[in-house]
Formats: structure tokens, C-alpha cells, sequence
């Protein structure tokens, strides 16, 4: 229940976050409380997707790398792009544009192999490359953030470094080792196939809600521009991995994944991102927030209309059967 309206739940979470210090002003803050432990936070969320990782979807990176790799290399080099060139194009502010840059770089989300089960695509091409881009992310990110802290006056020589550590030591390492305790233990993969997407979706749930907390001031003064720019990077991710699905020539199925896959960016953890490399600049952490309700929301939308579509031909393809007149009997 929890992952089919997880949208819902962002949305309430997010507003009693947003509203906590307004009405129990002076009292006790969950989410400010919970702020030191964002670091373990966002490790077990990572740990519980590896878990969750079955043993075919890694072959299936192996086996069919060429597509897979494809598909990263679009999101890692589409979605850095958009988000650079338009955080430039309008001159926002240095941490805003940091921000945003960095819900670019980003892997893609857990949340896009659940609505490509939505919207009737290839599931297994999604876990593909959500699993792609998350190991690649230590070479990746570290790398944007190079080029675009350059901007700011920060030494990016330390933040690259900082970030290729966050990645290696919170996402990629406890994504392999839970893989392979998952793996290793039958009772532990048992237990994980049943609560692991509680867990990893209540963490990012509280991940983002703390930002929102955190931010509340912020998000009250957040500009249309802001919020036009992280949804027009959004489409055009989109459109960028439909486009670069249907140049490789891609089945219907892996185009939509592709599709979802490059638009919907793991901006939960570019928030925890955010609030572990940038602690004395919380507005950093501002974009990965708002792009984490903008993707889920139009990629909602998108799965279900392609559901729906998927639906109507099937159904329509099932009447013309039935009108179709059967073949004359053969002569005696």
C-alpha cells in the first residue's frame, strides 16, 4: 500500500513537515531532531534496494549491456546537460544553481521500476538501468560537481572527493553488500522481499520531508521560475529517453522504461546529497525537494496513460477477433 500511493504519501508527510513549525512552534521538531541521522538514514535505504535487487536483474546488466549502458549514458549525459545549460540560461542564484545541477547528475529512482510496472514496460530493463546508473554514480556525480562547484568559489577538488566517498561508502557499497546478504541468507532475502520497499520507502519519504522542514521558510518564497525550470528539465527527460529508445531501436516496452528511467532522477538522494556535502547551504537541498514531487507526479501520470493506452489497443484488438468472421468451411 505504502509503494502503490507513494505519491500520497509524499504529499502528506511533506505537508506536515512543512506546516510542524507553525503549529508546534517552540516544541519539539521530529525532523529537525532526525537531521544527524540522515547519513545512516540514507545508507539503509540503499542497503534495502540492493537487498531487493533480484540475482537475474544483475545478469541481465551483463547480458544485455549494450542497451544498458545505452540507456546510462543518455541519463548521465542528457539530464547533467539540461540542467547545467538552464541553470545558466536563466543566472539562478549560485546555491539554487548548484541545486538544480545537482538533480541532474543524480542516478535515476527507485520509483520509475515501480511505475514502468504501471504503465505495462519492461520492468526488468528498468531495474537494469536504475542498477547502471547507481554503480556508475561515484564516476559520474563527483565529476559534474567538479565542473559546476567551479562557479561557486568552493574547492571542488574537496567536494568531488566528498562525493565519490558519500557515493562509494553510502549508496554503492551498502547496495552490493545488500545484494549479497540477500543472497547469502535465504531467511534475510524472505524478510527483505517484505518489508525491504517499506524501509527503503519510508526513508526517502523522511529524507525529503526534513529537507521540506528545513526549507519551509524557502519554499514559501519559491519562485514559478525555479519550479518552471525543474519541470521543464523533467520533460525534457523524457522526451530525451524516448527519443534516444526509439534511435536504438528499442521494443515498446524498454522505450517507455528508458523513458521513465532518464526523466524521474533519484532526487531523494540528491537531497540527502545536498545536506551532507553543502551543510551550511540548506538551499542546495531546495531542487532534489521540489523535482523529487514534480517526477513523481507527471511520471504518475505518463505511467498511467500508457496503461491505459496499452488497456484500450488490447481491447480493441480483442473486439476485431470476435468480428471477424469465421473461414468457410471447407468442401466435401
Amino acid at each position: 500500500m505504502l509503494q502503490r500511493y507513494l505519491l500520497v504519501w509524499l504529499f502528506a508527510l511533506s505537508l506536515v513537515a512543512f506546516f510542524w513549525p507553525t503549529w508546534f512552534a517552540g516544541g519539539f521538531d521530529p525532523f529537525i531532531a532526525s537531521k544527524p541521522f540522515l547519513v545512516q538514514l540514507f545508507a539503509v535505504t540503499m542497503f534495502a534496494v540492493g537487498a531487493l535487487l533480484p540475482q537475474e536483474e544483475i545478469r541481465q546488466v551483463f547480458k544485455k549491456w549494450p542497451t544498458v549502458l545505452g540507456g546510462t549514458a543518455v541519463q548521465y549525459t542528457a539530464m547533467p546537460l539540461f540542467a547545467f545549460v538552464l541553470a545558466n540560461l536563466f543566472n539562478l542564484d549560485a546555491d539554487t544553481k548548484l541545486g538544480v545541477i545537482l538533480v541532474g547528475c543524480v542516478p535515476g529512482a527507485m520509483a520509475s521500476n515501480v511505475l514502468t510496472l504501471t504503465a505495462r514496460a519492461n520492468v526488468s530493463y528498468s531495474v537494469s538501468l536504475t542498477t547502471s546508473a547507481t554503480l556508475f554514480s561515484p564516476l559520474i556525480v563527483p565529476l559534474v560537481l567538479y565542473v559546476a562547484v567551479n562557479q561557486t568559489g568552493m574547492d571542488r577538488a574537496a567536494i568531488a572527493q566528498d562525493a565519490f566517498k558519500l557515493l562509494i561508502f553510502q549508496v554503492v557499497g551498502p547496495v552490493i553488500f545488500g545484494h549479497l546478504l540477500s543472497r547469502t541468507i535465504k531467511q534475510f532475502e524472505t524478510f527483505m522481499s517484505q518489508w525491504g520497499p517499506v524501509f527503503a520507502n519510508l526513508s526517502i519519504l523522511w529524507i525529503i520531508a526534513v529537507v521540506v522542514n528545513i526549507n519551509h521558510e524557502k519554499l514559501q518564497s519559491a519562485g514559478l521560475l525555479l519550479v518552471g525550470i525543474l519541470v521543464l528539465i523533467n520533460f525534457l527527460g523524457y522526451i530525451a529517453g524516448f527519443s534516444a529508445g526509439s534511435a536504438m531501436k528499442l521494443p515498446d516496452g524498454m522505450r517507455r522504461a528508458l523513458t521513465l528511467e532518464v526523466g524521474m532522477q533519484n532526487a531523494g538522494m540528491g537531497a540527502g546529497m545536498a545536506g551532507q556535502l553543502f551543510p551550511d547551504s540548506a538551499a542546495i537541498a531546495l531542487p532534489p525537494a521540489l523535482y523529487m514531487f514534480g517526477c513523481m507526479m507527471t511520471g504518475t501520470l505518463l505511467a498511467q496513460f500508457w496503461s491505459k493506452k496499452t488497456l484500450a489497443a488490447a481491447a480493441q484488438k480483442c473486439d476485431a477477433q470476435k468480428e471477424k468472421p469465421d473461414a468457410d468451411p471447407a468442401s466435401d
